[in-house]
């Protein structure tokens, strides 16, 4: 079976007004063939009030897109609500039980990392980074969030950026998404 290394999301929030998501554009195949280099993995959602940014299997994570954002109309845009929803039926539908991915969805009030293991998870600050770089823009957006002045967009793009220097499986061709 070949296994798609699929990308490096990061995502800070520097207060209601200033909330970003940027991604990486790779997508590998196996562990030494780049199938793209532009993917776009950060999108817009429900009225243009909910980023989302999305790392493993880019087929599985447009079709977890397209139910969460069913949940946010059922739950009238709760975030909360909404990503509780999907990942109890992610965990519990047959057909999604395979779908590999995880998510990072964010709103004006939360920030939320969503996985096909039923888990919800508030990160502890401000920012969090998933997907094959994650570890290494995770590091780099602590540092540049806790020291410095940048905006969330300066950091998000200084991170992905840090982390495709480092990891074979992140590239610089950057994508954000601003609320």
């Amino acid at each position: 079976m070949t296994t798609f290394h699929a990308t490096t999301i990061c995502a800070v929030r520097r207060g209601p007004e200033d909330i970003c998501i940027g991604g990486d554009g790779q997508v590998t195949m196996g562990e030494s063939t780049i199938m793209k280099n532009g993917a776009k993995k950060v999108k817009k959602i429900y009225k243009n009030t909910v980023i989302t940014g999305f790392a493993g299997s880019v087929a599985d994570a447009f079709s977890l897109t397209d139910k969460f954002e069913k949940k946010l109309e059922e739950h009238s845009g709760n975030l909360k609500r909404a990503a509780v929803d999907l990942a109890q039926l992610w965990r519990s539908d047959k057909g999604m039980r395979s779908l590999e991915a995880l998510m990072i969805v964010a709103d004006k009030d939360s920030m939320l990392v969503i996985s096909g293991n039923g888990e919800v998870i508030v990160p502890d600050q401000d920012f969090v980074a998933i997907g094959s770089g994650g570890n290494f823009a995770y590091a780099a957006a602590n540092g540049l969030f806790n020291h410095t002045d940048m905006t969330a967009e300066e950091i998000v793009r200084e991170s992905l950026r840090i982390a495709a220097s480092i990891c074979v499986y992140t590239n610089d061709n950057i994508s954000v998404e601003k609320l």
